[in-house]
């Protein structure tokens, strides 16, 4: 996390990869313009919040109205990652970072060739998120896409079969006889999928719980959907 003017107008003009950049509301001025100039030149996402949560997010240490947090590794274009690919597991506001390190560690294993992660629900690519994939984002490209049922659109007009992973899902994860190319869509920790996500799925699955929980933690629940995938195409 970079914080202050001066710091994050430096990153940017270094070319040092950034995840976004947070910018308290109101704020104005020449220095500020030309950070956002720089994120939109780069495509970095640029968020405007209160001066309250800037506060949170620096806790309490000085940042002039400006935060960048950095990126591990750099996001691709879903273009390049749907190209000629069978699996792809797509997100749908993952904002742990935990939660999303041990997904990419667990797509990677599972043969996935890319993960599409949200804009605005999903948590960075930062160093956290290295560790928890323990490798894996070095060899899996993750696409950062603005709005999740748009990309699922997109990936429709290039073959694939949409199989959002639900608790109110109609059929059980081992009964579904996955079709190519697949891209397996997984809710965030809490919500699940939108609704709004949901109506653009072609499969609701479900894993069937005995206990009284209703659901798995959504890294969990990867594996054990995923793997099927991968037992199934052998």
């Amino acid at each position: 996390m970079t914080l202050g003017i001066h710091p994050v107008r430096e990153a940017l003009r270094a070319g040092q990869p950034l995840d976004k950049v947070l910018i308290v509301k109101g704020a104005a001025g020449p220095r500020l313009q030309e950070i956002i100039n720089l994120c939109r030149e780069r495509s970095i996402p640029v968020r405007f919040e209160s001066r309250e949560a800037l506060d949170r997010t620096s806790k309490g240490v000085s940042h002039q109205g400006v935060i960048a947090f950095g990126a591990a590794h750099s996001y691709v274009e879903l273009a390049e990652i749907a190209s000629n690919a069978r699996l792809l597991v797509v997100l749908d506001g993952v904002e742990d970072p935990h939660n999303l390190g041990a997904i990419i560690r667990t797509a990677h294993a599972a043969g996935a060739n890319g993960v599409v992660v949200s804009e605005r629900r999903s948590a960075p690519l930062t160093e956290t998120v290295d560790r928890a994939a323990a490798g894996a984002l070095a060899y899996l490209p993750i696409a950062r896409v603005t709005n999740i049922s748009q990309a699922l659109e997109q990936l429709k007009t290039r073959g694939f079969w949409i199989y959002g992973l639900d608790e109110r899902g109609d059929i059980l994860y081992d009964r579904v006889e996955y079709a190519l190319p697949t891209a397996v869509v997984l809710g965030g920790e809490g919500n699940g999928l939108h609704q709004g996500v949901r109506k653009h799925c072609d499969v609701l699955i479900q894993i069937p719980m005995a206990g009284e929980v209703s659901s798995l933690n959504v890294s969990v629940a990867a594996g054990v959907a995923l793997f099927e995938w991968r037992r199934k195409q052998s």
